[in-house]
C-alpha cells in the first residue's frame, strides 16, 4: 500500500452513507473530493480545509479529472502558515503544470511575508526581500535602490519618513525597475505601489490589543503587487514596470508624528494629522507621487487601507476604487477571470474633499472612529490627490480579501494570496 495519501477527483456525488451532498468520501488510498454544481472551486477549496483540519500534513493528486484551476483551488484550502507545501500536483491534459509552478512559488513568497513576525519582516528586511525576490526570477532585468531614512527627506518623501520616524529601524522606499526590453530609455508601462506598514500599532492614535495582534498583515499590499509582479514575470510579461513599496513601522516614541502635525508633500499639498491611525494613505502618497514621475499609463496600488472596506465587502472581496471607470471594470473583469473575487466601491472627485482641515488642503481622516461614513471612500479620495492624469489609468484595490484572522472553512488563519492574481492579470492585459 502507498504511503501517500491520494486525493482524487469525483465528477459523480458521494455514496449515500457519507451524507447528501458530501464534500468528500474516504477508500484505501486516500480520499475523493466530489464536485458540486454550485460554487465548485469554494467547495473544492472547502474540501482541501477539511482535509488539513483533519490533521493530513500531505496530499498527492491523482486522476485525469483534475484541472489547474481545481488544483490551485484544492492547495489554497490546505495549506496554512505552518505547511505551505503540502500538495502534490498531477501532471495531466487538463493542467497547466508551469502556471501552477508560477502560482505556488509567488503563492508562497507572499504568505511568507504577510504571515512573518514584525521582527523577521521590517520596512528594510521587506525592501531588499522583494528586490532579491523578483531579481531571482530575471537578474539581468531587474534593478533597484532603497531610499532609506532621512534619505527620504532629501527626495521629499514625507509621509514615508513621517510615518516611520517613530521607530528604531527606518523606514524606506524600494523602487524596483523591471526592464525586459534592454533599452534603458524605454518608456515604463505601468508602476505598482504597494503599501508596506509592517507593524501598526496605530500610533499615538493606538490600536486596542486584539485589533494590534495582527497588524503584522499591514504590509499586505507590498507583498501582493510584488507577488502580482513575480507573476506576471513568469507568465511571460514583456513590458517594463516599476515596483514601489512603500515600508514604515508605525510605532509610538518621542519621535513619532503626532496628532496636529501638518504634512508638505512634494507635490505642495498639506495635510493635517487627525489620526496617526491612517497611515496608510500618507505613504501610499508618496508612492503614488514616484509612480507618476515614471510617466506610466497605468498605476495599480494594493494596500490593507481600511476597516471601513472591510465594512462593506466582508472578508470575501477585495474593493475596487477608481476615477477612471472603464479601467476600474477592466480590473473587476480581470479579478473574476482570475477567480478572484471585487467590486467596485463608489469615487468620485468629491471624495477629495471629505476630510476637511482648517489648517491644511486636506485632513488624512475625519476625528470620527473608522473615519465617519464612507471611510474607504474617501481614503481613496485622499489617495487621488496624488496621482496623474486626474486619475486617468490608475486603480486601487483595498485588501479586505487578503487576509484571515482566524481560520474559517475555506481558508487557514492568515494570508490568503487574494490579489495577487489580479495584478498579474491586469499587468499582462493592460501594460
Amino acid at each position: 500500500m502507498s504511503d501517500k495519501f491520494i486525493v482524487q477527483l469525483s465528477q459523480s456525488p458521494a455514496p449515500a452513507q457519507w451524507g447528501e451532498h458530501a464534500l468528500l468520501s474516504y477508500d484505501g488510498l486516500g480520499a475523493v473530493v466530489h464536485l458540486q454544481q454550485q460554487e465548485t472551486l469554494k467547495n473544492v477549496q472547502k474540501a482541501g480545509r477539511a482535509l488539513a483540519n483533519q490533521g493530513i500534513k500531505a496530499v498527492s493528486l491523482a486522476g485525469e479529472t483534475w484541472c489547474t484551476e481545481s488544483q490551485w483551488a484544492l492547495y489554497q484550502g490546505f495549506v496554512s502558515a505552518k505547511n505551505l507545501d503540502g500538495v502534490t500536483f498531477v501532471d495531466n491534459e487538463k493542467s497547466n503544470m508551469a502556471e501552477l509552478s508560477s502560482l505556488k512559488q509567488a503563492a508562497i513568497w507572499q504568505r511568507t511575508m504577510i504571515n512573518g513576525t514584525a521582527d523577521d519582516i521590517y520596512p528594510e528586511s521587506l525592501a531588499e526581500k522583494a528586490a532579491e525576490f523578483v531579481q531571482s526570477l530575471a537578474p539581468e532585468h531587474v534593478s533597484y535602490q532603497i531610499i532609506k531614512g532621512d534619505a527620504l527627506l532629501e527626495q521629499q518623501w514625507i509621509g514615508i519618513h513621517a510615518v516611520g520616524r517613530g521607530s528604531d529601524r527606518p523606514p524606506v522606499l524600494l523602487e524596483l525597475d523591471y526592464n525586459p526590453t534592454g533599452d534603458d530609455s524605454a518608456p515604463v508601462a505601468a508602476a505598482l505601489v504597494g503599501k508596506g506598514i509592517t507593524f501598526d500599532s496605530g500610533g499615538y492614535s493606538i490600536k486596542p490589543s486584539e485589533g494590534m495582534l495582527t497588524m503584522k498583515c499591514d504590509m499586505g499590499g507590498a507583498a501582493t503587487v510584488t507577488a502580482g509582479l513575480a507573476l506576471a514575470i513568469s507568465r511571460g510579461l514583456e513590458q517594463r514596470v516599476k515596483l514601489f513599496l512603500c515600508c514604515a513601522e508605525n510605532l509610538i516614541s518621542g519621535g513619532a508624528y503626532k496628532l496636529g502635525d501638518i504634512l508638505t508633500y512634494k507635490n505642495g499639498t498639506t495635510v493635517e494629522i487627525v489620526n496617526t491611525d491612517a497611515e496608510g494613505r500618507l505613504v501610499l502618497a508618496d508612492g503614488l507621487m514616484a509612480a507618476g514621475e515614471t510617466g506610466a499609463p497605468l498605476i495599480i496600488d494594493a494596500a490593507t487601507l481600511t476597516g471601513a472596506a472591510l465594512m462593506a465587502v466582508g472578508q470575501e472581496y477585495n474593493a475596487l476604487f477608481g476615477l477612471d471607470k472603464e479601467l476600474v471594470r477592466e480590473v473587476e473583469g480581470f479579478a473574476a477571470d482570475e477567480f478572484e473575487a471585487a467590486w467596485p466601491l463608489p469615487l468620485e472627485p468629491f471624495h477629495q474633499l471629505n476630510c476637511p482641515s482648517p489648517y491644511a488642503d486636506t485632513a488624512n481622516s475625519r476625528a470620527q472612529k473608522g473615519g465617519g461614513y464612507g471611510g474607504a471612500s474617501n481614503a481613496a479620495g485622499f489617495l487621488s490627490r496624488f496621482v496623474p492624469n486626474e486619475g486617468q489609468g490608475w486603480v486601487h484595490i483595498d485588501l479586505a480579501a487578503s487576509f484571515q484572522n482566524g481560520a474559517g472553512a475555506q481558508w487557514a488563519a492568515g494570508a490568503t494570496t487574494w490579489g495577487m492574481r489580479t495584478v498579474a492579470r491586469t499587468l499582462l492585459e493592460k501594460a
